[in-house]
């Protein structure tokens, strides 16, 4: 294996870490404003992730930071062209954050029911437009010569497109309702079972649907070899499993098996592109590939040297992280936020 494939597949596993963990973030946040009936529930969904929402974050700069570094290239092709979407992210991001800080500076309702309001908005636009970006990833764009993007924001917004944002938000909304299962005690458990047993079906469809448009509006199920195929069927399988999960109640295995959906959703995404990162649309010799949009020997080595070193510090902190607040809580629990 290369220094170039080797980030490739670093990447992948950051982007992997990062949808597992922040898709039950963004899920959570989404319910809120459904599952939370008072102040207190809904202060109660929120303490759910309030000690680790921004270190979920942390995974998506990763992976960024790793892409800017290892392919500048991509990195550059896919920040200008994607421009508008990313601000779009980055400022409901921003409101959410914000939210999370300021919903209980003041103990008005009003107040408190406005940033509840940011807390679903700034969880629902990220979500939706990173299911458009990764449908447009496995499309392919329009990119010329020079390794530009050619296109617009309507580009990115074509039925593919949308097909794959609605996907994840509901995919996203059914691991979130799954956490919050495992996570709170009382009515907030029981709405959480309710939601899972409407959104999950509805997120079973929707990917059954994106799995066939996949095969027809893309060359990754039929060209990338038996890999993405395979790996895209056993997503399928893993979200069926965790419907059967969730009739026993066992919602620790259904979120495993939710995990186990979007780590196979990566896996065929970055497989079917190997060993392209973007699919040029205008001419297939345009597309970037791991060996053209890289950085040089030397920069990827001393990357491998600095990762191999400070990712399992990361690691080991963020798993400390979870395992200290691993507790369930209640509308009786003490609450920080």
């Amino acid at each position: 294996m290369t220094l170039n494939e080797l980030w490739f597949l670093l990447i992948a596993v950051l982007f992997t870490g990062f949808f597992i963990l922040e898709g039950f973030d963004y899920g959570v946040g989404m319910l809120l404003p459904f599952l939370g009936k008072n102040d207190r529930e809904r202060r109660v969904i929120i303490n759910t992730i309030g000690p680790v929402w921004d270190g979920n974050e942390v995974w998506m700069i990763t992976a960024g930071g790793a892409m800017f570094a290892a392919f500048p290239q991509w990195y550059a092709t896919l920040f200008s062209g994607f421009y508008l979407a990313l601000v779009l992210m980055l400022l409901a991001l921003i409101l959410r954050g914000v939210a999370f800080e300021f919903r209980s500076k003041q103990p008005g309702i009003t107040w408190r029911r406005w940033w509840d309001r940011a807390i679903f908005l700034g969880s629902f636009l990220p979500a939706l437009l990173w299911g458009v970006a990764l449908a447009n990833f496995v499309r392919g764009v329009p990119i010329d010569a020079n390794m530009m993007f050619t296109g617009d924001l309507l580009t990115l917004l074509n039925p593919y497109g949308l097909l794959g944002g609605v996907a994840a938000v509901a995919i996203f909304l059914t691991h979130g309702a799954i956490f919050l299962a495992l996570k709170v005690e009382g009515p907030v458990h029981e709405r959480a079972e309710a939601a899972i047993r409407r959104i999950g079906p509805v997120a079973t469809v929707l990917v059954a649907v994106l799995i066939v448009a996949t095969y027809l509006a893309t060359d990754i199920m039929t060209t990338q070899g038996v890999v993405p195929p395979i790996t895209a069927f056993g997503a399928g399988g893993a979200l069926l499993a965790t419907g059967w999960f969730v009739r026993e109640k066992r919602y620790g295995w259904s979120f495993a098996m939710t995990s186990l959906y979007i780590l196979l959703t990566i896996v065929t995404v970055f497989r079917g592109l190997f060993p392209r990162v973007m699919i040029s649309t205008t001419d297939a010799a345009y597309s970037l590939t791991v060996t053209n949009a890289a950085a040089s020997d030397y920069t990827l080595s001393i990357m491998t040297v600095v990762a191999l070193i400070f990712v399992p510090i990361v690691l080991l902190y963020q798993g400390w992280t979870y395992w200290v607040f691993r507790k369930r809580l209640s509308t009786g629990s003490k609450l920080e936020y």
